[in-house]
């Protein structure tokens, strides 16, 4: 295992792991800017279904597609506006979900019964984790528990079970703890309006500020 100050280390040999096992519609456990994850490939069926299942997750509660890079996560919404581009170049990489208009339909399966909203993460990541910005694919990613049970900060916090049946599990160290704020900003490209959906790390003063900015 590799370290960086006696804690945990991602390379990229981990990386090239990672991007095998969602290649072949493996569910992985992995770190990020907030807590651990649970991801696949977001147009892989049955990886996503897997990925539902494990969790205990309901069908219907959509999930985040989250990048490594904000330019490809960019390059990958082209239909976004001046003003929502502006905003998530502002407030991007970082402990936050961004729920944004999604009129091309992407990534579907990563949207429930509400197809026209995407949740858009791009993680701020600490150096020991930065080897995750070699993987240029976006994955479709929630929280490494079951439905409803407290988020993980340490891999030894990821349920077991998880963990066992998992395809490739990371372990990147003690990590926050705190779930990403979740922001709409499905009106904001037309009116400036946005609203906090889930508080979390990043505050609607600092939120307010940045966009504030723009």
């Amino acid at each position: 295992m590799t370290e960086i100050d006696g804690t945990p280390a991602l390379v990229a040999a981990d990386v090239r792991r990672l991007r095998q096992s969602l290649t072949t519609g493996g569910v992985v456990v992995f770190p990020t800017d907030t807590v651990y994850g649970l991801g696949c490939d977001p147009d892989d069926e049955a990886a996503v279904r897997r990925l539902y299942e494990l969790k205990g997750r309901p069908p219907e509660r959509p999930a985040a597609i989250m990048f490594f890079a904000l330019s490809t996560a960019l390059h990958a919404l082209p239909e976004l506006g001046e003003r929502e581009r502006a905003a998530i170049a502002a407030l991007l990489p970082g402990p936050l979900t961004i729920l944004l208009p999604n009129p091309q339909r992407r990534y579907p399966l990563a949207c429930g019964p509400n197809p026209v909203t995407l949740g858009l993460r791009v993680p701020r990541l600490p150096r020991r984790l930065a080897a995750l910005e070699g993987l240029e694919r976006p994955l479709l990613q929630s929280s490494a528990n079951f439905s409803g049970e407290p988020d993980a900060r340490a891999l030894s916090q990821v349920p077991a079970e998880l963990r066992a049946r998992a395809d490739l599990v990371l372990d990147g160290g003690e990590l926050p703890g705190t779930a990403s704020t979740v922001i709409d900003l499905g009106e904001y490209e037309r009116t400036g309006r946005w609203r906090i959906v889930r508080e979390g790390p990043v505050g609607e003063g600092e939120i307010e500020r940045v966009l504030g900015s723009c």
